[in-house]
């Protein structure tokens, strides 16, 4: 069976204590599972994300990237699912973290990350030259890659003009690389109380399986593309 990889990789300024050992331990188990997945000839989708890929507050068996693999597993496809969801990451946390993910073969990035950055009012132009840069650090690597964007909103409470600005840092993404865009990772599930936990803002197991199913609608015909 196929099993989805979470790493919780530690930067920053807020690392625990303890970090670079666990950050060690994930080091050596990332190079394990791609080697093994080079070994068996299974294509690596890596999920880069924040604390909603990471299933904050949950069991990794319910966060969105497990149960994508399981859709995955029951049609006998040769992908493995990476997590590389780390709660509290930025747009620029996620750039920082490439080259060591780029160690190894990735055929499909899944890219969710910018919440974080809006929540902290970031400039949306920073946001998106953080994200293009990792599209093009991936790319440069591996030129056949697939990318998937993941298009994110900030709450009402930042501003009408802040949030439209920075909805549209994910189409224009789309548009500029020609890749696929989930619309809204949280379609159906952003501001319904009883889909999320009770800060509000993370989705329970139940939000996570209407997430998996907004995710499945895009990335599900690039891997079909993939087998052909």
């Amino acid at each position: 069976m196929i099993e989805s990889v979470n790493f919780r990789i530690f930067t920053g300024a807020t690392q625990p204590s303890g970090w670079r050992r666990g950050a060690a331990r994930g080091a050596l188990l990332l190079a394990w599972f791609f080697a093994v997945a080079a070994a068996t000839g299974e294509r690596v989708i890596l999920i880069l994300g924040d604390s909603i890929t990471a299933g904050y507050g949950l069991d990794l068996a319910q966060a969105y990237p497990a149960l994508l693999q399981q859709r995955i597993d029951g049609r006998g496809w040769r992908f493995k699912v990476v997590n590389a969801g780390q709660s509290g990451d930025t747009s620029a946390g996620g750039l920082n973290r490439m080259d060591w993910l780029l160690r190894n073969r990735i055929d499909v990035l899944v890219l969710e990350l910018g919440a974080n950055d809006g929540l902290r009012g970031l400039p949306p132009e920073t946001t998106r030259k953080n994200l293009q840069a990792i599209i093009d650090r991936t790319r440069k690597k591996y030129p056949d890659a697939r990318i998937v964007i993941a298009g994110m909103k900030v709450p009402p409470n930042m501003g009408r003009d802040y949030g439209e600005k920075f909805a549209a840092i994910y189409p224009a993404l789309a548009r500029a690389n020609k890749a696929p865009l989930i619309p809204f990772l949280l379609d159906g599930v952003g501001g319904m109380r009883d889909l999320n936990l009770p800060d509000g803002m993370h989705p329970t197991a139940q939000g996570h399986e209407i997430v998996a199913a907004n995710v499945w609608k895009v990335l599900e015909p690039v891997l079909r593309s993939l087998l052909k």
